[in-house]
């Protein structure tokens, strides 16, 4: 009996063999073991570099974990033991590193409810917590969320209703720190730990301010009509400087973007009186950048202030005079700087970069004051988010490659020695060596445009294979030839590998609209709702693999979540004879909703919106699709789907969905992404196969 169901099972796989020669008839590795990886985020250093710490998500359940050195072992600090979705955010070490505050449960809509994925009948809070970095103790603070401490580390300040609030590390009742209109946010200490720099947000305008502790006073610096951000403090507590980005009347149009011109401000923080040291061009480059994040202001050596720009078109660090004068590129190249690591002493900078190798990252050093830029890393490596610990001499990261998840690291400061913070957190079975590489490939759109892919075999594979093309969201992201640094697309990359274990060619896509190649690229002239240029890319894609010997032409399928959700649906819609099946993931179906409630929005931009929506297209639509979407989703509307099927109900189109009650965007239960995505390779299989 059991030689017959052997010889049943082997004339079933090669009957299958025969109809589809690159399918496996097992499966290399299951769902479960390719997404079983830790995902670490939120990397942070002790101020006095002796300690690092991060948050580890594995199959749902969140935690804080600690690394000290000298051997800098990763041990977990918190014990949150269930998939329930509730998120932490914002981790920050107490000035003795003996605390770290942190918030737990996701962001509140505008009504003020948090996410609750699991349905809890006791309802979501977002909350502050402090854990004890030796015992692991945890203290719960207060409602609220963005953390910092007190200069003495004895309070915990936090915000809530757009006002900050304090109460001692050890808890207790809350006070507000101070009393003042708009919402407060952006605090900084000065350096002798008496005044306190914030913004306060009041419409369409924003200020500067100073809280003087001591003297329970509070002065503006330099108001004016425009919106202040980003104070810094100088090293010696005398001044502040800060960004202003100008009130100017512009609205969005199909051929162009939005201009914000913007300054950097240097004032003197007794008498709040200043002078703009540098002024941002008139055109689309120079304007103000979505991109922009901490680095964007920092007090360097020999009184200079470091800031990012992207007047040549990438993103790139300049250094100016505190007193004004030219401004001094510190990197250059068609490359992006995407996340910084100050020295102490402000002399050098460890950045994050695409310099030399356009999909991955790698880290260099620049000088500050020379701007020399040395390569720390380099390789088939994918390297974010350096720290520097132990007095600038080590540098903490988080690296990972083709098949090697995302893990936090620690090195030399120039490189040498890394070695994995926590490597005994990946799971033993999880399968490392039977992962695809994916190769780069480079193809152009009907325009010309070359655009960037990453290629994922079938190992072994033979005959004509299925195909399916994956589109990220965003849409300002970049896919890597590497497990990826942020955790959807890390979530992403392991169902490319999965749907290719299983005998798919999967090509992801770095269409226009996207990061890594420079802003033009970025900002693509009639993308997504102006014109929806972006997806001749995905076109283009589908073409590229028709072209191929090894892939069969009537079998390719396309997926991807949000902007990548709305490209999904924009293929199926305009080009059923070319893309067969797709898995629409909390997709973008209808550009005008969106654009309609937007305060720049015109009648003619809205009319070009819908004309480049999904749902426009909806006549033309043949080919089944699978909508998977949560209806907590604050991101995409869960009306958007809600819409599209109404339409394609009316003209009799297949579609299968998968709905999760009260699950958000970015799902927050791993068993939501399981789910999600085993359906997606099942309807593949029933669809392509």
């Amino acid at each position: 009996m059991i030689a017959y169901k052997k010889l049943l099972i082997a004339t079933v796989c090669f009957s299958l063999l025969l109809l589809t020669a690159p399918l496996a008839c097992t499966n290399d590795f299951t769902l479960e073991q390719v997404m079983s990886a830790p995902f670490p985020s939120d990397l942070i250093a002790s101020p006095q570099g002796d300690k690092v710490a991060w948050v580890f998500y594995k199959e749902g359940k969140r935690n804080l974990w600690l690394a000290e050195a000298p051997a800098f072992r990763g041990r977990q600090l918190t014990r949150y033991g269930e998939d329930d979705g509730q998120e932490i955010l914002q981790p920050l070490f107490s000035p003795d590193g003996n605390s770290i505050a942190y918030v737990r449960g996701g962001w509140p809509d505008e009504e003020g409810e948090v996410p609750n994925p699991s349905s809890n009948p006791l309802g979501a809070k977002q909350e502050v917590w402090v854990a004890n970095t030796r015992t692991g103790q945890t203290t719960r603070i207060g409602e609220g969320a963005s953390p910092f401490f007190s200069p003495a580390g004895d309070r915990v300040i936090f915000s809530r209703d757009g006002r900050f609030w304090a109460t001692a590390v050890a808890g207790g009742r809350a006070k507000k720190l101070f009393e003042i209109r708009g919402d407060v946010d952006s605090p900084a200490w000065s350096p002798d730990g008496n005044r306190l720099a914030f913004v306060t947000t009041r419409g369409d305008h924003s200020f500067v301010g100073v809280y003087d502790s001591k003297a329970s006073k509070i002065k503006f610096i330099e108001p004016s009509l425009d919106r202040d951000i980003a104070p810094r403090w100088s090293p010696d507590g005398k001044r502040i400087a800060f960004v202003r980005q100008f009130n100017v009347t512009d609205t969005f149009a199909a051929g162009r973007e939005r201009i914000t011109p913007w300054s950097i401000w240097v004032a003197d923080a007794k008498s709040g009186r200043g002078k703009e040291i540098w002024k941002s061009g008139k055109t689309e480059r120079d304007s103000f950048s979505q991109m922009f994040s901490d680095n964007i202001l920092h007090w360097a050596t020999n009184d200079r202030l470091v800031f990012e720009s992207e007047k040549d078109g990438w993103a790139h660090l300049y250094a100016i005079a505190a007193t004004g004068g030219e401004a001094r590129a510190l990197t250059s190249g068609n490359h992006e700087v995407e996340n910084v690591a100050w020295s102490r002493d402000g002399s050098f900078a460890v950045i994050a970069t695409n310099a030399g190798d356009t999909d991955r990252r790698h880290l260099w050093r620049v000088d500050l004051a020379g701007g020399r830029a040395e390569a720390i890393t380099q390789g088939d490596s994918i390297d974010m988010y350096p720290v520097l610990v132990d007095g600038g001499g080590l540098i903490a990261f988080l690296r990972s490659t083709a098949r090697d998840p995302l893990l936090p690291f620690v090195a030399a400061v120039d490189g040498s020695n890394p070695r994995p913070i926590a490597a005994d957190a990946l799971p033993a079975n999880f399968p490392s060596a039977r992962l695809a590489e994916p190769e780069q490939v480079v193809f152009k759109a009907a325009d010309g445009l070359e655009i960037h892919g990453q290629l994922f075999k079938p190992a072994d594979a033979s005959g004509k294979a299925p195909a399916i093309v994956y589109m990220h969201g965003g849409p300002v992201r970049q896919m890597l030839l590497g497990w990826h640094y942020l955790f959807y697309y890390h979530n992403a990359y392991a169902l490319n590998q999965y749907l290719a274990s299983r005998g798919y060619m999967v090509l992801s896509v770095n269409f226009r609209a996207g990061v890594g190649y420079g802003r033009a690229f970025r900002e693509a002239k009639n993308r997504g709702p102006r014109g929806a240029s972006e997806y001749q890319d995905v076109v283009a894609a589908g073409k590229y693999l028709r072209s191929r010997s090894d892939v069969d032409a009537n079998r390719i399928g396309l997926w991807g979540g949000s902007y990548g959700g709305f490209l999904t649906a924009m293929g199926l819609a305009r080009d059923s004879e070319l893309f067969a099946a797709g898995v629409d993931i909390h997709g973008v179906h209808d550009w005008s909703v969106r654009v309609s409630r937007a305060p720049w929005a015109t009648r003619e931009l809205i009319i070009l919106a819908l004309e480049s929506s999904p749902i426009n297209h909806a006549d033309k639509w043949r080919s089944p699709v699978l909508f998977i979407h949560g209806d907590d989703d604050r991101a995409v509307a869960f009306s958007q789907t809600v819409e599209l099927v109404k339409k394609l109900r009316e003209r009799g189109v297949e579609f299968e969905q998968l709905i999760f009650p009260d699950e958000a965007h970015d799902f927050l239960r791993h068993e939501s992404w399981l789910r999600a995505y085993g359906a997606a390779a099942d309807f593949f299989d029933r669809k392509l196969k």
